[in-house]
Formats: structure tokens, sequence, C-alpha cells
């Protein structure tokens, strides 16, 4: 029987995690807990349910179907949708994830995130855009939550993506051991590798672990045969100081080897509503998306010590520089 994990989405025609246009495949699980986190449904390892409020017409078909008493009794839906509102459908404490919730919902309030899924089933999906790759240069990405979570699926996953003729990314946080980051690097064109803060400290004040290992292996990659992209989130508060970019581009000059590009990376608060559904906080909530705009500064800093510096991380101009657009 083949392997399978849990994926959380396969994304397609995305212009900006690699070159061309890309299919974006995020696995579940990651060893951070980045307070500004994007994708909060991936960081656990474990399916998890959705609750979708604004869906809900509290029928209590999956407080009946729940075994352990785990979903809070139905209400009124006048109720359910007044802003201030603090109900939610599942007792975090109580649930198993059964799922039988999941399936007595007949209005697909809740649902299941994470979809178990093999090799070649993701590949079969990925492959069915392989037109638009060849005319953009794209291909598939590897992301998550954190790929070198599932070591050896990745590897194979990228592995047979070569054997296919699919060109590879893999859009990693850099935190696994270096002999797990080896054999998945041997099977990918580029690794598009997240620096989020050079401070050991600051790091783990927002992520939950120190950055040692991370910056190791970064400077391990420079000195191996593959591409390297590096992808900066640019947090307020955190690391959107002019003087923190200085430093960072300083350091990167000194890596051991070349780094293809550096891609600033603007927060954004658009996956407010995915805190919502799995019914966590998010310390960012309030914090308005940064305006793109104003990272131009940020990447001119690296630009002058000779890198090639996007904000956002897009590669739509690109293809247009490189003809690879199709001009049908």
């Amino acid at each position: 029987m083949e392997e399978k994990v849990l994926v959380t989405d396969i994304a397609r025609f995305s212009v900006n995690d690699g070159p061309g246009f890309r299919t974006n495949v995020f696995l579940k699980g990651c060893p951070l807990h980045c307070g500004w986190c994007h994708n909060p449904e991936t960081i656990d390892i474990s399916p998890e349910i959705f609750w979708k409020r604004r869906l809900c017409v509290q029928c209590g078909a999956c407080f009946d179907a729940c075994p352990r008493q785990a979903v809070n009794p139905p209400i009124s839906p006048e109720h359910l949708q007044e802003q201030a509102s603090d109900y939610f459908k599942i007792i975090p404490g109580r649930c198993d994830r059964c799922m039988k919730c999941v399936e007595a919902c007949r209005y697909d309030a809740l649902q299941i995130t994470g979809k178990p899924m093999s090799i070649s089933e993701i590949l079969d999906e990925v492959e069915k855009d392989r037109l638009f790759y060849d005319n953009s240069g794209g291909g598939m990405t590897l992301s998550g939550g954190e790929p070198t979570v599932h070591a050896h699926f990745s590897e194979e996953l990228l592995r047979q993506s070569h054997e296919r003729l699919i060109h590879t990314c893999l859009d990693t946080n850099g935190h696994c051991m270096w002999e797990v980051l080896e054999g998945i690097a041997k099977h990918t064109d580029i690794i598009l590798f997240d620096l989020k803060h050079l401070d050991p400290q600051k790091h783990y004040e927002l992520t939950g672990v120190r950055n040692d290992l991370i910056l190791a292996n970064l400077e391990k990659l420079c000195s191996f045969p593959v591409e390297v992209w590096v992808r900066i989130p640019v947090i307020p508060g955190f690391n959107d100081g002019i003087d923190y970019h200085k430093l960072a581009a300083e350091y990167l000059l000194g890596l051991p080897g070349p780094i293809g590009r550096i891609d600033l990376l603007p927060y954004h608060n658009w996956c407010q509503d995915k805190y919502g559904w799995l019914g966590i906080d998010w310390v960012y909530r309030e914090v308005e998306a940064m305006d793109p705009g104003l990272l131009e500064v940020y990447a001119q800093i690296y630009r002058e010590k000779g890198f090639t510096a996007t904000v956002g991380g897009s590669g739509f101009e690109e293809m247009k520089k490189t003809g690879r657009m199709n001009k049908r």
C-alpha cells in the first residue's frame, strides 16, 4: 500500500513561489508556530475541523452525532451571526476528531482540513497543468506546513517529479536535521528558504524555536549543488526595520555560496477566517496588512549589495522578461 500524508491544498497557477506558473502542494505538519502564520491549518500534523459559522444553520445534526459530547448545542441563527458572539461549535478539550460531526453536517459548515494522498495521487493532479509549466518554465512547489516533517515522503515525491520531468521547488523553514534536508535537496531544482530572523531569542519568541539549526542548514545549502532563494516574511514589529535588513543583507553576503534571489514577503491578514474556523485566537488579528510598495526601500538595500530582490516573490515580470509567457 502506498504511503500517504495529509494534504491541505493543491493550489494551481501560483506565480509567487518559484519561476513560472506553479502548482503548490501544501503538506500538513510544522515544527514552528509562527505568530503570523498564514496557514494555521498546516501546523498540526493531524486532521482538524474547520467550522464555518456563516454556513451553519444550527440544525443540531452534529450535536446528535457526537459520541463524546464535544459539540455545543445549537443556538438561534440570529444569535450565532452576532459579531460579538463567542460561541464555537466544537469543544476542543473533548474532541477526539472522530469526524462524525463532519459526516452529519449537510451544509458544509464542518469540514476536514487534511486529505490523505499518496505520491501518485498528488503527481497525477500536478501533471494536469503540465502545459502551463512548459509554456512558463514552471512546475511543482512543495510547501506546507513544513515538507521536511515528512522526510521520506517529500524526498520520494520530488524524486518522482523529476522522473516525470517536472521542475521542483521546496518551500522550507529549514528546521530539520541536515541529513533530511540534504536528501530532499538532491531532487530539488530550487530551495525557497525562509529567513525569519537572525536573532535567536527574537526568533524563539515568535516561532517557538531557536534559529541555530536553521542558519546552519542555510549555510550548508549554499555550498550544495542546488539553487537557493531566500524568502524573508516582513512582519510588523518583528523584522520590519531598516537596520535589521542592512544586517540581514550583510549576513547573506557572507554566506559560502551565492543566493539566487531574495523575496521580501509583506505581512498580510487575509487568513483571519482560518483562525476563526479553527476556533483559535490570532495575535496579529488587528494588525493591518502591509502595503507591498513600502518594502521597496528594503529591497533596495539588498540590490545595492548585488542581490536580485523582489517584493512579494512575483515571477510574473520575470516570465515576461525571459520570454516564457505563452504568446498565443
